[in-house]
């Protein structure tokens, strides 16, 4: 089960960084309107991600805790 929570955890910190990339890009070509949207988004994705993390090393044994 910690397997695939793990990932989980890994998709959703991959989904906010292609988040951050396309928003990074949009904001480059001028078209600041979508990249605030994707800039916003990516922050929702990755404020999502932490927060299952934090989770999984909630439920952690304590011995492999860093």
């Amino acid at each position: 089960m910690a397997e695939d929570k793990e990932t989980l955890v890994a998709d959703m910190h991959t989904k906010a960084a292609y988040a951050h990339t396309a928003a990074a890009f949009s904001h480059s070509t001028g078209d600041h309107a979508s990249g605030q949207d994707l800039a916003k988004k990516a922050l929702e994705d990755s404020v999502e991600a932490v927060k299952y993390s934090d989770s999984i090393a909630d439920d952690a044994p304590r011995a492999i805790r860093l």
